[in-house]
């Protein structure tokens, strides 16, 4: 059974008592709340995953609940628990679902230091995978959700995960958070597309949440070899272009681009070094998201010259 399947009553049982949990790919996840329409939420985005068992080890463990106090009454507001403690400040009653995806992906990012973590989206089409590396505000989640919606494997929105012993790229398959213009770009691209609600004013502006489809879920345990790393750069009304770089450029983007570089020290380095070694790297700027979508796959469509 998916979790789109279970009913009202079974979802928030699962949510108040042994938790909703949640397997990534290469992390798992357990959610507690008992705050009103956070369940209906969660069953939109993550409606294709299955329904896992409660117990067992998770990397994450978070509840969602309504703040104490007189907070509960006036201009109500939720904070997250992880593991026991509180690490942010609570947010508005309405914004509950983009704090806890916030919220995990924090604590993931903070925690999970088996495999190299890069600030990069991952898809995969006919068992080519695509690294798409960027800062916040790159465009990035953008470029990242229009493959996924037009015919590519998602792999990971937020963390480009790396193994370290052959930098093979595994899922860690979490909702991709749209934001401000880029709800409507992808909405109108995809209607059918698994799209959360809307949440107005947060601190990020509006944001919504696409949920992954069917197939990326059913694939989250398969991992996907690199042979593109594209760095994307969206500029309104600027023309498309792909050009090269040259591998020591990406190498030293790539170490920025990490959450746990410096923590995993000589591994990340190795891994990097893999990575980079089978790829074809490209500088990606684009202002028109169908061409950079067609850019892409006319990449992948290319065979593969090695690296750049």
């Amino acid at each position: 059974m998916r979790i789109g399947e279970l009913s009202d009553e079974a979802l928030g049982t699962r949510l108040r008592a042994e938790g909703l949990a949640l397997d990534f790919g290469a992390a798992h996840g357990r959610v507690f709340t008992d705050v009103p329409g956070l369940g209906e939420s969660l069953r939109r985005v993550y409606a294709h995953f299955p329904v896992e068992r409660g117990d067992g080890f998770f990397d994450v463990t978070a509840r969602v609940r309504r703040a104490r106090g007189a907070r509960r009454f006036f201009r109500p507001q939720v904070e997250l628990v992880v593991d026991g403690r509180v690490p942010f400040e609570p947010f508005p009653a309405a914004n509950d679902l983009p704090l806890l995806e916030w919220g995990m992906n924090w604590s993931l990012a903070e925690r999970c230091n088996t495999h190299l973590l890069l600030h990069a989206g991952v898809v995969e089409r006919s068992g080519v995978g695509v690294l798409l590396p960027a800062l916040p505000g790159s465009g990035k989640s953008t470029l990242t959700a229009a493959l996924a919606v037009s015919g590519h494997r998602l792999l990971s929105d937020e963390f480009g995960v790396v193994r370290l012993d052959d930098a093979a790229c595994l899922p860690m398959l979490r909702p991709i958070a749209l934001k401000n213009e880029s709800i409507g770009v992808i909405a109108r691209l995809r209607p059918d597309a698994t799209l959360g609600p809307v949440y107005r004013g947060t601190r990020k502006g509006d944001v919504a949440h696409l949920g992954p489809d069917a197939e990326s879920v059913a694939k989250r345990d398969v991992a996907a070899i690199a042979r593109f790393i594209v760095f994307p750069r969206y500029e309104k009304d600027a023309a498309t272009e792909l050009e090269p770089i040259a591998r020591a450029r990406a190498f030293a983007k790539l170490a920025v681009n990490s959450f746990n570089y410096e923590v995993l020290g000589p591994a990340a380095f190795d891994a990097v070094g893999r990575l980079i070694a089978r790829c074809e790297c490209y500088r990606l700027s684009y202002g028109n998201l169908v061409e950079a979508i067609a850019t892409v796959d006319d990449l992948l469509s290319r065979p593969s010259g090695g690296g750049a």
